[in-house]
């Protein structure tokens, strides 16, 4: 099942007084895949991170479908919501790529042919089951992301967050990568500075800057607006034009 994301007036202040979030709202409807756009310290990671209670709010409000993210229902949240994180290697560590995928429903009470049964599923959905018995450091950097994501679908997320899912990959770990998410159901949001990859991926685009949503519109729309790009330090790649390109129909 698929879930909302719903923000209100988030506002949080890390500890050295470095205010990172300042009121910030933002609403996702089931099942929508969005990025996460803009430039470095602007406060996407912030955010990700109160979306399963890592951090909580100063003030303001998260909502994981009906549910107020709060300190008396984290374990539901932290289900619900899986965060995927830029370094595989934060998510790996266990001696087989199997116990990594096996780890968190197995603190849920898996067992036996059940909870093998759960990692066949998730390893299957990111096309690594030929893995299973594979150790994660011996992995290529796309093999580690994929299974990465498949130790956060092994929960059943409503929700998956991913931040900059593409950094260190090579062409074709990244087209993998593609594939693999535009097949995924659930709500995605995409924290990334690879522009084409969000045009590709996410019909919809929230450019955050200075602990704020300033632009939230489709992703094509926003990509093509070379001053609002420059403003808030955004840049294509050399020769890339989505006006040519333009985003995947079927995504």
């Amino acid at each position: 099942m698929t879930a909302t994301v719903d923000v209100r007036g988030l506002r949080f202040t890390y500890p050295d007084g470095h205010e990172a979030l300042l009121g910030l709202d933002l609403r996702v409807e089931a099942g929508q895949r969005v990025a996460l756009l803009g430039p470095n310290g602007a406060g996407k990671t912030t955010l990700a991170l109160h979306l399963n209670g890592i951090n909580m709010p100063d003030q303001g409000v998260v909502r994981i479908g009906e549910l107020t993210v709060a300190e008396q229902v984290l374990p539901e949240i932290r289900r619900r919501v899986g965060l995927v994180f830029q370094d595989a290697h934060d998510q790996l560590f266990m001696p087989s790529v199997a116990e990594d995928v096996a780890f968190g429903p197995a603190n849920l009470g898996l067992r036996d042919a059940e909870l093998d049964a759960r990692v066949d599923e998730a390893l299957a959905a990111v096309g690594a089951s030929e893995l299973r018995p594979r150790t994660p450091h011996h992995l290529s950097g796309g093999e580690r992301r994929r299974v990465a994501l498949a130790t956060v679908l092994a929960m059943r997320p409503d929700v998956l967050v991913l931040d900059e899912p593409t950094s260190g990959l090579d062409p074709a770990g990244r087209r993998e990568l593609v594939d693999v998410l535009s097949t995924l159901p659930m709500t995605q949001l995409v924290i990334t500075h690879d522009l084409p990859f969000a045009l590709e991926l996410c019909a919809r685009s929230v450019i955050i800057d200075g602990g704020r949503v300033v632009a939230d519109a489709a992703t094509a729309h926003l990509l093509t607006d070379d001053q609002l790009l420059g403003r808030h330090r955004l840049e294509l790649p050399y020769g890339f034009d989505p006006r040519i390109v333009g985003p995947s129909p079927a995504r």
